[in-house]
């Protein structure tokens, strides 16, 4: 296609900024200040006629940059409608035209007022039965752009956006957690929660609030003096989360509360300590860890079921789901967990964790050592 003289460019980018700049006023209008539906709907319809102008119409490799200083200008003091952002709003729309009942639409579709300045249409949704439509307008526009950067599968797409909406994530831990891939780790933790929970849905957030395995880089064997974890007392490794329990906390989940360590429980003349009981709001149940630095012995599902028995007919309150137990080990058997966890009755799982010392050689040799960090503080 050949290219047209800078003059007529710099008219059509003129326009462009007058199309954006009523979609903006429009929407402003409407509310006041930006609800977060409001604001996604604009950015995707101005995300759609930047795409149709850029990628089937020629406007020319600076356009976007002359877009956004145009209208920093014509409205002093506007937001979010840098140059990168802009871009990003064509991603927008780009990554989830799909969802519009007809996304074939050009910029000579587009309906025109009376001045010849084309209208920006907003993203309008079918009625999609699998997609949460909710969520989608209840996170903001720095999240799904994050999502969009990092994750291509749609299922996928919709699992971190629910996650994002419903337990309310700041993008830096969205972040982190499609780092750790969360999407495929979920539910992946041999347990019986499905068999022993009273509901489908909670035993599938049961499923969703525990991982498979966790990193819990704070404790470093080799500052403990062991050259293996199995070297080093459980009690010690306890001590060690106990001391970093919010960062524990924070690798474990979100809506736990740490209630205690060694918790005693005095019954039938007998007494029985947990090492870790935390309690979760979402699913509103006790949670019994048994923290082992072996790896996994199916004698330690009858020793965590006998406690989750006494937590339900002692400790729990009556409004309060069963109590959940999860034994955390250094390794453990996928298959052999599944198959030996069925004959329990209480609502169970396996874990494993890794320390700083199980990180790969190369990174840990990126590190600097203990006695460098002290001169450095």
């Amino acid at each position: 296609m050949e290219k047209e003289p800078e003059k007529i460019l710099e008219t059509k980018y003129n326009q462009a900024v007058q199309t954006i700049k009523t979609a903006i006023l429009q929407s402003q209008y409407q509310a006041i200040k930006l609800i977060n539906k409001e604001q996604l709907t604009l950015y995707y319809g101005i995300g759609r006629y930047i795409s149709q102008n850029s990628r089937i119409v020629f406007w020319g490799t600076g356009a976007i940059a002359y877009i956004s200083n145009r209208l920093q200008i014509e409205l002093p003091g506007l937001r979010g409608f840098s140059e990168r952002n802009l871009k990003n709003m064509r991603t927008f729309y780009e990554e989830w035209q799909l969802l519009e009942n007809n996304s074939a639409v050009t910029v000579a579709e587009l309906n025109e007022e009376v001045t010849g300045i084309p209208q920006i249409r907003q993203l309008q949704l079918p009625n999609f039965n699998s997609f949460p439509i909710e969520e989608f307008f209840q996170i903001g526009f720095t999240h799904h752009t994050a999502i969009l950067s990092q994750v291509k599968n749609i299922e996928e797409r919709c699992f971190y956006i629910k996650i994002c909406a419903t337990e309310l994530l700041k993008v830096d831990t969205l972040k982190k957690l499609m780092k750790e891939d969360l999407y495929h780790k979920q539910g992946s933790l041999p347990n019986n929660f499905m068999a022993k929970l009273s509901s489908a849905e909670l035993a599938q957030r049961a499923i969703m609030a525990f991982k498979d395995e966790y990193m819990l880089d704070f404790i470093n064997v080799e500052e403990l003096g062991a050259r293996d974890l199995e070297d080093v007392d459980e009690r010690i490794v306890e001590n060690k989360i106990v001391q970093n329990i919010k960062s524990f906390i924070m690798t474990f989940g979100r809506d736990f509360s740490f209630i205690g360590n060694q918790f005693r429980i005095e019954a039938l003349g007998h007494t029985h300590i947990i090492d870790l009981l935390f309690f979760n709001r979402e699913l509103s149940s006790l949670v019994a860890i048994e923290l082992k630095t072996g790896p996994f012995k199916v004698a330690y599902l009858g020793q965590l079921n006998m406690y989750l028995r006494l937590l339900d007919d002692f400790v729990r309150k009556p409004n309060e789901n069963p109590s959940i137990g999860i034994i955390l080990c250094k390794s453990a058997d996928k298959a052999y967990v599944e198959y030996a966890v069925r004959d329990y009755d209480k609502p169970m799982g396996v874990s494993t964790y890794k320390t700083a010392s199980d990180m790969p050689e190369r990174l840990r040799n990126a590190l600097p050592d203990i006695e460098e960090l002290k001169k450095l503080l």
